[in-house]
C-alpha cells in the first residue's frame, strides 16, 4: 500500500480531500496518483481489493477509485463492501472491458461514476472533480435534510408542548369559572335565603300555632296523625331555611388547632339516635394519630354532618356506614362509605352544584356547600367510587391549612 502523497495546486479542492486507488497494475497507480495530486489530492493507493479495504478504514477516503477486476474480489462484491465501510465516500469504478449493463448493475449498487480505460488525462481531472463536486453536494443535501428533520421534530414537540400547555390553561380556566359560578349561586343563595328566612317564618309560626290549637281538640286518632304530619313538614321547612341561612352566610371564626378524628366523631355523635333506631352498622377506623390541623372546628363538622344525612337517607334500614381516616406529614384523608344504591355517572359531577338533587325532597346545597368549605381549606370533596352497592366519597386536607 503506498502512502498518502499530494502536491501541484492543492488549492484547486477542497482542504484534506482524501481518494484511494485500488488498481493491481502498478503504472495505472502512479498515473492516476501524479494526475490527482497535480489538483491537489492527498492520495494512497492499493494492488487488491483487501488493501483497499484497510486504507479505506485507515484514512475514510472522501472517494475511491477502483478497477472492476481485481484478483481477490469482484467489482461488484467490493462496491458492496466500501459501500458498507465508509457509507459517505464516492466510489468511481474503472475497467478495460465495460458494458452498458454492468454499468447499469454498479450504479444500482452505489458506485458514482463509470470510467473506461485508457484514461484521457486532460479530461480525467474533471471528471474526478465533477464526482467530487457532485458528492459534496449530495452530503450537503443530506445534512440539510437531516437538519430539516430534526428541526421539523423540534416543531412538532413544540407543538405537542403548546397544546398541552393551552389544554392544560383552558382546563384550568374552565374549572376557575365553573368555581366563580359556584360562588356566585352560593352568594345568591345568600341573599335569597336571607330574604325568604323572615317572609316564610311568619306564616310557618302561624301554621305551627294552628295546627297545635287544633291539635288539642282533636279527638279522633286520623285527624291527630294529619295534625302530627303537618307539624312534622313545617319542622322540615323551618330546617330547611335554617340550613340555607347557615350554608350561605356563615360567618368563619378565627381558625384553631383542630384534631379532625374528633370532629368526625362529634359528627357522627349527633346521628347516633337515626344510627341505632334504622340499626346501621358503623365501621369507624382511624389507624394512626393524625397530625392537627389549624381551621374552624364547626366549619369542619359541617362536612361530615352533610355527608353522614345524605349517607343514612341513601341507605335503607340495617345499611353499613364505614368511616376511614388516614394521615400523613403533607395531608389528611377521610373516606365515607354507604351500601346505598350507589350515584349514576352522569350525576357524579352535578351532584356538587348548588341546588342540583337527585331526591325528590333534597335541597341540593349540602355537597356544595361541604365541598367549598373544604376548599376553603385548599382541600377537596369527591366521589371517589359509586357503584349499585354503595358510594364512597373522599374528604382531602392538607396539614398546612
Amino acid at each position: 500500500m503506498a502512502a498518502l502523497s499530494g502536491g501541484g495546486r492543492p488549492e484547486q479542492v477542497e482542504a484534506a480531500t482524501t481518494i484511494v486507488v485500488i488498481d493491481d497494475e502498478p503504472a495505472i497507480c502512479h498515473l492516476v496518483s501524479l494526475l490527482l495530486a497535480e489538483r491537489g489530492y492527498r492520495v494512497t493507493t492499493a494492488a487488491t481489493a483487501a488493501e483497499g479495504l484497510a486504507a479505506a478504514r485507515t484514512y475514510q477516503p472522501d472517494l475511491v477509485l477502483m478497477d472492476y477486476l481485481l484478483p481477490d474480489l469482484d467489482g461488484i462484491a467490493l462496491l458492496q463492501e466500501l459501500k458498507a465501510t465508509v457509507p459517505d465516500c464516492a466510489v468511481i469504478i474503472c475497467t478495460g472491458r465495460g458494458s452498458e449493463e454492468i454499468a447499469v448493475q454498479l450504479i444500482k449498487n452505489g458506485a458514482a461514476e463509470y470510467l473506461l480505460k485508457p484514461f484521457n488525462p486532460r479530461t480525467f481531472g474533471d471528471r474526478i472533480d465533477a464526482v467530487r463536486r457532485l458528492r459534496s453536494i449530495e452530503l450537503a443535501n443530506r445534512a440539510l435534510q437531516q437538519e430539516r428533520e430534526r428541526l421539523l421534530l423540534e416543531i412538532e414537540s413544540w407543538n405537542r408542548e403548546l397544546q398541552s400547555r393551552v389544554r392544560e390553561k383552558s382546563e384550568a380556566l374552565q374549572r376557575a369559572q365553573a368555581e366563580i359560578a359556584q360562588t356566585e349561586k352560593l352568594a345568591a343563595l345568600g341573599y335569597l335565603a336571607a330574604g325568604m328566612a323572615h317572609e316564610i317564618r311568619n306564616p310557618l309560626n302561624s301554621i305551627a300555632l294552628f295546627t297545635q290549637l287544633l291539635t288539642q281538640g282533636a279527638s279522633e286518632a286520623e285527624t291527630q296523625e294529619f295534625l302530627d304530619k303537618i307539624l312534622k313538614e313545617v319542622d322540615r321547612i323551618d330546617g330547611i331555611i335554617r340550613r340555607l341561612v347557615e350554608a350561605a352566610n356563615r360567618r368563619r371564626s378565627a381558625a384553631q388547632v383542630v384534631l379532625v378524628d374528633q370532629v368526625v366523631r362529634e359528627a357522627l355523635a349527633i346521628f347516633k339516635p337515626q344510627v341505632e333506631a334504622r340499626q346501621i352498622t358503623v365501621d369507624f377506623r382511624c389507624p394512626t394519630p393524625l397530625p392537627s390541623i389549624k381551621a374552624d372546628p364547626t366549619e369542619l363538622e359541617q362536612i361530615f354532618t352533610n355527608l353522614f344525612q345524605n349517607a343514612l337517607e341513601e341507605m335503607g334500614d340495617g345499611g353499613r356506614l364505614a368511616i376511614g381516616l388516614s394521615g400523613s406529614g403533607s395531608g389528611i384523608e377521610i373516606r365515607v362509605a354507604d351500601s346505598g344504591g350507589g350515584i349514576r355517572p352522569e350525576d357524579r359531577e352535578a351532584i356538587f352544584k348548588p341546588f342540583y338533587s337527585t331526591k325528590s325532597r333534597g335541597t341540593g346545597i349540602g355537597l356544595p356547600v361541604a365541598q367549598r368549605i373544604a376548599r376553603l381549606y385548599r382541600g377537596d370533596l369527591s366521589v371517589e367510587h359509586s357503584s349499585p352497592a354503595g358510594t364512597t366519597f373522599l374528604v382531602t386536607l392538607p396539614v398546612t391549612c
